[in-house]
């Protein structure tokens, strides 16, 4: 892949800001190595597999004195029958991620929250797929966990073409579907949805067990309101257009903004899933440093 492909959604600054950062989960996961996850079975033989490196929270149970001793490194025993995380990237593709320009347009700022969540996720160890939707599944890349994944991220992200309208609810139904076992499921989308479906299929995310976390991709004008003089604005799923000055209309857009956000908020938390707003304009470094020492945090009371 040419390099400036890549660039385009691995920035350095971001990784280094994120050195020593981990995605981790906030309730059980299942799968087949030890990690810093814990697992929901107990009392099966497990056998030494291999080193990797200490992540925060670890159980220190678990970790090799003799290589700390001898090496001055923290490493933890990995085993097999144990656990291992899996992270499915649910990628909203329609037409409405196309707003904003350049660094701020939704879609490129989510592609890159996707590919960047996939490198620490890899770092660590654990599996990570990738599904892009709209109206309906689009594309599918099972979980892996090698760098070789990023690579095939950002291909299929690259070859995107967002001109579809929006209905992630039965597109998230499917995939759920096809999740073998249980994981972290994170849906990166502006959430401009039928928020009735999207309730029912967080319902089946969350009675197949996943833990779910919705990154709500926003751009600025879109929270705040705040545009100047007489604009036209045009629908990017439909043909509607109006021209009008932003003032005349903004209060009436900030109660409809705030009554659906209000909703939104009650279908996340009858359904026990992790909603965070991101705002474009926020540098990604910033937003995603913050989220992840937060979880961070959660980990450790686990």
């Amino acid at each position: 892949m040419p390099q400036p492909v890549l660039s385009r959604y691995i920035q350095p600054e971001v990784l280094t800001r994120l050195a020593h950062q981990y995605f981790l989960p906030r309730q059980l996961v299942e799968g087949t190595l030890a990690g810093s996850h814990k697992s929901p079975f107990h009392g099966f033989a497990v056998e030494f597999a291999s080193h990797r490196q200490y992540v925060p929270g670890d159980d220190l149970r678990h970790l090799d004195w003799k290589v700390y001793y001898r090496h001055d490194r923290m490493n933890i025993k990995q085993y097999e029958m144990e656990t291992n995380l899996v992270a499915h990237l649910l990628l909203d593709v329609s037409a409405s991620m196309r707003y904003g320009e350049e660094d701020s347009q939704k879609l490129l700022y989510a592609s890159r929250l996707a590919v960047t969540l996939a490198y620490l996720i890899i770092e660590s160890h654990d599996k990570v797929s990738l599904a892009t939707m709209d109206d309906r599944v689009r594309q599918v890349l099972a979980p892996s966990n090698t760098m070789a994944q990023v690579i095939r991220l950002t291909e299929a992200l690259d070859a995107v073409k967002p001109v579809e309208k929006t209905r992630l609810g039965p597109a998230i139904a499917e995939l759920a579907g096809q999740m073998a076992r249980r994981g972290i499921v994170v849906i990166l989308s502006d959430l401009f949805v039928d928020l009735a479906d999207l309730d029912k299929a967080l319902q089946r995310l969350r009675y197949e067990k996943h833990e779910v976390v919705l990154l709500q991709v926003l751009h600025h004008d879109e929270i705040h309101f705040d545009l100047p003089g007489m604009i036209r604005f045009r629908g990017l799923e439909d043909d509607d257009h109006i021209i009008t000055r932003p003032e005349d209309i903004r209060a009436a857009y900030l109660d409809a903004y705030r009554r659906f956000d209000r909703r939104l908020d009650q279908v996340c938390e009858s359904n026990h899933c992790e909603r965070v707003v991101c705002d474009t304009s926020r540098p990604m470094a910033e937003m995603l440093a913050d989220y992840l020492q937060q979880r961070t945090r959660i980990h450790r009371r686990w």
